[in-house]
This record gives C-alpha cells, sequence and structure tokens, in this order.
C-alpha cells in the first residue's frame, strides 16, 4: 500500500483475524483515525497503539511480535497511551497522581476492544468501577445522609479527577488525594452548592482555610447537612472553645460568650441564630 511503513500490515489484516474486535470498532473514539488525512500511517487504526503488525500476523497471532497491553507492565502501558493523549491528560499530573503510584493505569478503568459505556470507554459504569477498588466509600454513600451518587443524580467524576489533580487552594494543600477544582482554584463543592461561594464582606475563616470538610463528610453520614457531629454546637466549639490563642479577638476565632451557657437548649444549636456560618455581606457574627 502506498506509504506503508516496512512491517505496519494496515487495519484490514488486523480485522480479518479479529472480527469480534473489528465490528464494533466504527463505535469506538479511536476509529476516527482511520479517516484522519492528518495523521501518518502508523498513527491510524490498531497499529497506532498496537505498533507495528505484520511480523504478529505472519507468526500466527504470536503476542511476543506486538505490543500486547494485556502483556505490558504498567508504567509501558502509560507511556503508550500518554504518546498520543499526554496533552489531553495532562503529562505531569497523571503520573504523579496517586492511581499511577499504585499501578492502576489506563487499561484498569478503560477497556478499548468492549467499553460498557459509551463514554469515555470505561470498562463498567462510573460508579460501579469506582466501587470496585474503593469499598469504604460505597459503605459510605449507603448512610441514611449522603449526596446521590447511587441514584444517579451525580458521578465520582464531578467532585474528584482520576488522573490526577492540581494542587488546592485549601486546606494547606492537604487534601483527599484527586479532588478536583471548580473555576481553577475552587473546591468542588462550590459547582453545585453555589450559594456558599462568595464572595462575603465577612468571611468565615475555616471555610477559605480549612474548606468544607472540616465540618462536612463529602459522601456521607449519620448527621443531618452530612455533619461531622450529631449536634451543632460541639462542632462550632472544636474552634470557639479559647483553647491556646483562639480565644482572642486578635486572632479572627471569637469565645463562645459567657451569655451563652450551653446547659440551656436554646444555645445547643448556633445555627438557629448564626444562620449565615458560610459567610455574610451584613454581620460579622453571621447573624440573620
Amino acid at each position: 500500500m502506498f506509504g506503508q511503513p516496512a512491517g505496519y500490515a494496515g487495519t484490514p489484516v488486523c480485522q480479518a483475524c479479529h472480527p469480534d474486535i473489528s465490528a464494533g470498532f466504527f463505535r469506538n473514539a479511536h476509529f476516527k483515525s482511520q479517516s484522519d488525512a492528518k495523521l501518518k500511517f502508523e498513527q491510524k487504526g490498531c497499529e497506532s497503539c498496537h505498533g507495528p503488525g505484520k511480523a504478529h500476523a505472519e507468526a500466527r497471532g504470536d503476542k511476543a511480535k506486538i505490543v500486547a497491553f494485556s502483556t505490558l507492565a504498567p508504567k509501558a502501558v502509560l507511556d503508550q497511551c500518554l504518546s498520543c493523549h499526554a496533552q489531553q491528560l495532562g503529562r505531569a499530573n497523571l503520573r504523579r497522581s496517586s492511581h499511577t503510584t499504585a499501578d492502576i493505569v489506563c487499561n484498569r478503568c478503560h477497556s478499548i476492544h468492549k467499553a460498557a459505556t459509551p463514554k469515555l470507554l470505561l470498562a463498567k459504569p462510573q460508579t460501579e468501577l469506582c466501587y470496585s477498588c474503593h469499598s469504604n466509600v460505597r459503605a459510605q454513600f449507603s448512610m441514611p445522609v449522603k449526596h446521590r451518587l447511587n441514584e444517579g443524580f451525580m458521578q465520582c467524576s464531578d467532585c474528584h479527577n482520576p488522573h490526577g489533580a492540581d494542587t488546592p487552594t485549601w486546606k494547606m494543600a492537604a487534601r483527599p488525594r484527586m479532588v478536583a477544582q471548580g473555576l481553577q482554584n475552587e473546591e468542588p463543592c462550590l459547582k453545585c452548592h453555589t450559594d456558599k461561594r462568595g464572595p462575603f464582606v465577612f468571611e468565615h475563616a475555616v471555610l477559605r482555610v480549612d474548606g468544607c470538610s472540616s465540618c462536612h463528610l463529602p459522601h456521607g453520614s449519620m448527621n443531618a447537612r452530612l455533619l461531622k457531629r450529631p449536634q451543632v454546637f460541639p462542632m462550632c466549639l472544636e474552634c470557639h472553645n479559647g483553647a491556646g490563642s483562639f480565644g482572642r479577638q486578635a486572632d479572627g476565632i471569637q469565645l463562645t460568650p459567657a451569655t451563652h451557657s450551653l446547659t440551656d437548649p436554646k444555645y445547643q444549636n448556633c445555627t438557629a441564630c448564626h444562620t449565615r456560618i458560610h459567610g455574610s455581606n451584613s454581620n460579622p457574627s453571621f447573624l440573620r
């Protein structure tokens, strides 16, 4: 064939031996390489991933004579995929991600030939795929108060970037791994909870410094509003307790007033009065 480099067999030869794969390949996102006139012969079809296939075909399917992903080491799989997807995925983030350092690479989550989803070529539906490793998270989404992941309202990648996330701007860069950013520098929570975004005239410092997870459990909780504690006032007292230098007004964390006796039930629900707890434009104490 004109323009065919030595050692390459061409996609039709591959199809002759692998009809089960080629039958559905036209639905694969990689199929567009077949008709892209800008690509070289070796960048099209099966051999763009599996390398020159002539020797493999002549040896009647010897895996040693082709790039067989089932036999490749994780780093080799990653290198092969990044030869095309480096710019799209961000080479630096992917190589330093917690998935990659645990040898969880592309073909552990994606199935190029027999994808279970029409989008992203995932080996399983996304929720089931993530649960297959993160079984502890599955249990959290079964708690009474939870984000509606199992109901299909959202999916893991709405908050997480499985290919590696950028350095965060909250919690002193110490955050759960692979948490994506909203609008380049915000927590992903604010993509949905836009009323909490601000900016506010009077900021609640914990929200800006430590982030939402300082008070809330993001996946699921036994407590209302995904709170870490069953009652509001123990949550507030974790900071507003006067310990160390926290009680000083100069440090920006106010001590709970002496008039607020926590033995009195009316003072045991702080947000009954401090309704604008995420930030206020009118009152520094976040009163209504």
